[in-house]
Formats: C-alpha cells, sequence, structure tokens
C-alpha cells in the first residue's frame, strides 16, 4: 500500500497515538488523518497504572465513545519517554513502569511503534512553536538561527537540541540534566555544599526539578542558617510564587538563578545560536517570578564568553503539550503500509 491508500477506510498508516510519558503524568493524543494536528488530548496519571499499555487502554476506553463509529484501533504510535531509550527494554528513571518495545507492539497491535526520548520529542518540537506557544525575554528564538535547545524542569530535568540536516531536523538526545552543577556565586557555594552533604554528587536535577525542589530548599534554608520542616514541590510552588513564604521564594529565586546559569552552559555546549526554550511543567507556574528573576543574568554571566551568550534569545515555553506534536514528527512509516 502507498500513503495514499486506505486502510479500513482510513489513510495507511492511521490513526496514530501519541504520548509524552512523564514521571508523573501521560498526555496521550489522536491523529487521525495525514496533516491532522493531534486532537483528543487526556492526561492520565502514572501512578494509576500499572503499566503503559494499562495507560493506553483507558485512553482508548475513554476516546472510543467519544469517536463512536469513526473510532478505530491506532495503526501506529510514538510515545515520548522520561527516560533513556536504548535497546528494547524501557526502564523509567522516575516511575515504577518498564516495558518491551517488541511486547508493548504486540501487545496493542500495533503495525509500528516509535519511542522517543521525551526531550528527543519535544526538541523536534521547537522548530514549530509559535509565538503564541512562548513568551520570551525579549526577542523569539528564530528556527533558521541555527541549532536549537531545550531545557526543561519537570518531574525530573530533560536537555535536548535540534539541528537542521539535508534530511531535515534532527534531534540531539540526552542526559545532560544529570551534569554536575555548579554555583555562580557564595551564596550557591553554600547551597550545593549542603545538598553535597547529603547527596555525594549533585547534578543539575538534584536541585532544579520536582524531585529536587524540596532537597534545594533545605539546602537554601541550610546556607541561611534557617532550620525548617520539609516541603513538598507542590508546596515550594505554591507558597513560594507569590511571596507568602519567604525562604520558598529565595528557594524558587535560587532556582531560577542556578537554572540560568545551567541554560547558559547548555547554549555554549550545543552552540544553539537559533535559541534555548525553558521546557517542563515548574517554570509556566512561577512565570512571573522567572521573568522577574536573575535567570537572564545568569544566562549571559560567562565571562569572556558573554557576548557570545548574549545575542542567544530564550523562551519559556508555555504551551505544556507541545511535546506530542514532536512526538508525531518522530513516527516513521512502516513498510507495506
Amino acid at each position: 500500500m502507498t500513503s495514499t491508500d486506505t486502510f479500513s477506510g482510513h489513510a495507511a498508516g492511521y490513526p496514530r497515538l501519541v504520548a509524552d510519558i512523564g514521571g508523573s503524568n501521560a498526555r496521550f493524543g489522536w491523529i487521525d488523518l495525514p496533516g491532522a494536528d493531534v486532537a483528543h488530548v487526556r492526561k492520565l496519571p502514572v501512578p494509576g497504572y500499572d503499566s503503559p499499555a494499562g495507560a493506553v487502554r483507558a485512553y482508548l476506553a475513554e476516546l472510543a465513545p467519544v469517536l463512536g463509529t469513526a473510532f478505530r484501533s491506532p495503526r501506529q504510535a510514538a510515545l515520548a519517554v522520561a527516560t533513556p531509550v536504548e535497546g528494547d527494554q524501557i526502564r523509567f528513571t522516575n516511575s515504577h513502569w518498564s516495558f518491551s518495545r517488541r511486547g508493548l507492539q504486540h501487545e496493542l497491535g500495533l503495525a509500528g511503534l516509535q519511542v522517543l526520548n521525551d526531550f528527543e520529542a519535544l526538541a523536534l518540537a521547537l522548530p514549530h512553536l509559535k509565538p503564541a506557544q512562548l513568551r520570551a525575554h525579549g526577542a523569539l528564538p528564530r528556527a533558521d538561527g541555527g541549532v536549537l535547545a531545550v531545557v526543561g524542569p519537570g518531574t525530573g530535568l530533560g536537555v535536548a537540541g535540534v539541528v537542521r540536516t539535508r534530511a531535515g531536523w534532527q534531534a540531539l538526545p540526552g542526559e545532560g540534566g544529570h551534569s554536575t552543577l555548579a554555583a555562580g556565586d557564595d551564596f550557591e557555594a553554600e547551597v550545593l555544599r549542603a545538598a553535597r552533604a547529603q547527596h555525594g554528587h549533585v547534578s543539575a536535577e538534584r536541585l532544579l526539578s520536582g524531585i529536587g525542589l524540596p532537597t534545594l530548599h533545605q539546602a537554601v534554608a541550610a546556607a541561611l542558617d534557617r532550620p525548617t520542616g520539609v516541603m513538598s514541590a507542590e508546596q515550594v510552588v505554591e507558597q513560594g510564587g507569590d511571596g507568602a513564604d519567604p525562604l520558598c521564594a529565595r528557594t524558587l529565586d535560587t532556582f531560577c538563578a542556578l537554572l540560568g546559569s545551567f541554560a547558559g552552559n547548555v547554549a555554549l555546549t550545543l552552540g544553539a545560536r537559533g535559541g534555548v526554550f525553558i521546557g517542563g511543567g515548574i517554570v509556566p507556574r512561577i512565570a512571573e517570578r522567572f521573568f522577574a528573576s536573575a535567570f537572564r543574568e545568569r544566562f549571559e554571566a560567562k565571562g569572556r564568553m558573554r557576548p557570545y551568550v548574549e545575542s542567544i534569545p530564550t523562551a519559556l515555553i508555555t504551551d505544556t503539550l507541545v511535546a506530542l506534536t514532536g512526538c508525531a514528527a518522530g513516527i516513521e512509516p512502516v513498510a507495506g503500509e
């Protein structure tokens, strides 16, 4: 069959299922026909299901009555997963889920299944983002400006890039969130010292993520010599975003400053002249504090390389579903369909 043929009344290889699976939530979407936007997006809690297959079945069970007689089982699927992707067996870094790629494809009756790192999928979406999906520090990033990069504090901390090649946009996935975090001033050095007393290696994810915010809050308290009780990431964001709790507010300010330094390092490492995007679910919730923070100053504070990074645009991704678009771009045609 060719791409213009039909399968059970639908275009070959369609409908398609896409998913963005993090440590806390799995977002599912549906693509009915070639060129169609991702539709029927649903968010399901990862802890509520034993496996991706169970969550997919729950999503399809919700979708079937919505589509009625138009519903068909998906022919292909692409999953963006918050873990390194290598080999057949996939084990999530920050959740209990694991699965076999071949086994899941067979279990769901799919003609094709692609599995991408979640930030590989997000990177593939970067060239297609529209101004309405972004909030920039001044100028917007430019897809024609060269390499694009994304840093995303969510449950964990993702890092990826994308570069234009003769074959189209090519993602540059990695595990940059686990690289060692550096201090930008004496206060941050004390914060990192306090964190190292609890964790031998302080990666960027150790502090700049949902799982890291409680550790950062404790480390900031220790650096200020203000003993405090343990707070969840949710509590730190809620009580610090509007300044209601001064220690939580200081924690978020430190978070933004450290994130700026780290994002600047990513820009230098990848040569991301087109721009650096901030993704993930945390920063959109503290957007006003983020744009009033030291993020951009610390992004540019690279000594002799300041002129280089000053010219690099930075922007917050305000649409938290864009990884599904990149996931759709990662679906490869299945031979014979």
